[in-house]
Parts: C-alpha cells; sequence; structure tokens
C-alpha cells in the first residue's frame, strides 16, 4: 500500500472517530444515539460492508417516536450528500436500500416522501466522482448505477401500490384494466433494465461491501420477477382481447425484457437464471406477436355509394403503422410508403 493511501486511510479513521464523538455529545440522547448510529454504519471503511447488528441499530430508530423515523433519514441524507468517499456513498446507499427492504414503514415511508421531485431525499447521485484513485473511480460507477437501481426500487413501488417485500403480494387482476397491467409491467421492465446496466467492473464484487450490495440487487430483482410472472400470466390469458396499442406495448415490453437476459445472467452469476421465467416471456412475447400478424393480415373493404352507382376500393389495412402509411410489397420485401389518400367526390 502506498503511503499516501496508508495517510489518506488514517486520516478517514480519524474522521470517523470524531464524528462519532461529535454526535454523541449532543444533550438530545435519542437523536444522538441515531446519529452515531449512522455514522458507524457508513464508515470509510472499505473491506467490509455494514454489519447486522449496525443495520439493525439503523433500523431501530423506525420503532421509536415519529421524530427518529426522520431525524434518521436525514443523517443518513446529510452524509450521502456531503461525502466525496465511493465507499461512504456505496454505505449510505447500503443502508437505505436495507430500509427499503427491511426496515419498518416509518422509515420507509420518510424516505420515499417526495424524493421523485428533487427534495431532500432525492439521491442525485449521477455526477458522483471520487478520483482519489483507480479503484476509487471504478467505485463511482458503482455508486451511481446503485442509486439509480435504487431509485428504480421506490418508483417501482409507487408503480404498484406497495412496498417490495420477501414474502410478496399476489395480486388479484380481475378488476384491474389492461392499460393498468400494462403501466405495471412497464415500470418493473425499467427496473429490470437499470439493474442490467451495471458497471463494467464487475470483478470489485470480490470487495464484500460491492458483493453485498449486489446480493441485495439480487433479491430485489427475484421478487421483480414474481411481481412480473404474475403480470405476464394475466396478460396471457387476456392477450386475444387486448387492443392495438395494449398488444404493442406488450410486446415491446418482453422484448426489451429479453435484451436483458445475458448481462443478468453474467452480473448474477447464474443466480437468478430462472430458466422458466424466461420461457413464460418468450412463450407471452411469441403469442402476443403471432395476434399482431394476423391483425395485420386483416383486409378493409370502404364501399363509397354515389347517386347512381357503387365506387369500391380495397385497400391494405395496418392498424400498427402511423396515420398517412400504407404497407406495400416491394423488392426486398414488405416496406412503408406515405401517401395521401384522395376520394373524389360523385356526382
Amino acid at each position: 500500500m502506498s503511503l499516501r493511501k496508508t495517510l489518506t486511510n488514517l486520516l478517514h479513521t480519524f474522521n470517523d472517530k470524531t464524528a462519532v464523538i461529535a454526535a454523541s455529545l449532543s444533550l438530545k440522547r435519542r437523536v444522538s444515539s441515531v446519529r452515531v448510529h449512522v455514522l458507524r454504519a457508513t464508515t470509510h471503511r472499505l473491506a467490509i460492508p455494514p454489519s447486522e447488528s449496525q443495520i439493525a441499530a439503523v433500523l431501530s430508530a423506525g420503532r421509536s417516536s415519529y421524530l427518529l423515523p426522520r431525524t434518521c433519514i436525514e443523517a443518513i441524507m446529510d452524509r450521502l450528500h456531503r461525502t466525496q468517499s465511493a465507499t461512504v456513498a456505496l454505505k449510505c446507499l447500503f443502508t437505505l436500500h436495507n430500509i427499503v427492504s427491511e426496515g419498518p414503514l416509518t422509515l420507509k415511508d420518510n424516505l420515499s416522501h417526495y424524493p421523485s421531485r428533487g427534495g431532500h431525499n432525492a439521491l442525485n447521485l449521477a455526477t458522483f466522482r471520487d478520483d482519489t484513485d483507480v479503484q476509487s473511480l471504478e467505485l463511482s460507477s458503482w455508486v451511481r448505477w446503485y442509486a439509480n437501481v435504487l431509485e428504480n426500487v421506490l418508483t417501482v413501488s409507487r408503480v404498484l401500490g406497495y412496498y417490495l417485500i420477501n414474502k410478496g403480494v399476489e395480486r388479484e387482476f380481475s378488476g384491474v384494466s389492461s392499460v393498468e397491467l400494462l403501466c405495471e409491467i412497464r415500470g418493473l421492465v425499467d427496473f429490470v433494465e437499470q439493474v442490467s446496466h451495471a458497471p463494467e467492473s464487475l470483478h470489485l464484487q470480490r470487495i464484500d461491501l460491492v458483493y453485498g450490495v449486489v446480493r441485495l440487487v439480487c433479491d430485489d430483482y427475484g421478487r421483480v420477477q414474481r411481481e412480473i410472472s404474475q403480470r405476464v400470466e394475466e396478460s396471457e390469458r387476456r392477450v386475444g382481447d387486448l387492443g392495438v396499442n395494449e398488444l404493442r406495448e406488450l410486446v415491446r415490453c418482453l422484448k426489451r425484457l429479453e435484451e436483458c437476459k445475458e448481462r443478468l445472467v453474467v452480473l448474477f452469476v447464474n443466480r437468478k437464471k430462472n430458466d422458466s421465467f424466461w420461457d413464460l416471456i418468450g412463450r407471452v412475447k411469441n403469442k402476443g406477436v403471432a395476434v399482431m400478424e394476423d391483425t395485420e393480415g386483416k383486409w378493409l373493404t370502404v364501399v363509397v355509394k354515389g347517386r347512381n352507382d357503387f365506387t369500391e376500393s380495397t385497400r391494405f389495412t395496418n392498424p400498427f403503422l402511423e396515420p398517412g402509411e400504407i404497407l406495400y410489397s416491394g423488392p426486398t420485401g414488405w416496406r412503408v410508403a406515405t401517401c395521401q389518400l384522395t376520394v373524389p367526390g360523385l356526382g
């Protein structure tokens, strides 16, 4: 280890201990205790993620008075927004992720309060960069990715109307419209797509902190797979009754999902390969495509009745084209052209 790295680590250790001492001197003992727990869970030490006991101490704030959950979230957010250390940022996000996955509702609700509107709880880490050394630069890409994943976890919870949890929720779809069903599928696919954009530096999973981050994301991905399966199975039952736009949206979402498969297998090293899930996605996508092709093959006859005769024109109608476009057979297959159809007046 270089002398500069050694001195940096010593400085970080000193700053962590100083911050804990300063927080413990507050006259408000319970508030002080929460802030100390947050600081101990988010030290600069890279080797290991926050321990189970440290996470449990943070989560305990949610089981107290209404003031402490807000204090806890504010303390984590202050720590996250002020740090320039990729290690501290990852640990803050890791702690927030545990709140979303395992924490009491008081903490979850304080975290999810208006984050999408750019408030204090918005993560806003798209430009985060720690250029202390090469490893810190690589870790910075994990911070940016992890923040986006965590934001998508909260977005999915808002789309579904409930938090993703280990036990899962058996959704009843009898009263759910196809539009709402597809909206939920789209939100879930957005999450999977974001997860698949993991940094190229997958070798950093040898670091326990990064490995712990990927493990939590893997757990959420498994829950999202379950949620997607429920909705895709329901869509399969409705596929023959879906409108043109709904059918197009379903097929588009399932294609986007399939495009993520290989990157997910690499990220999770087959931990969530789940062949039955991908078989379901492929089967329903193919059914949707078959219904689309059947609809595209229909002809529409337009009969224009004149005063003394009938003028009949038949044109190929494709509901999947934009207004003013027609589909015609060219030398190399089917092509799309734009035209303006004029029907002469009949006297």
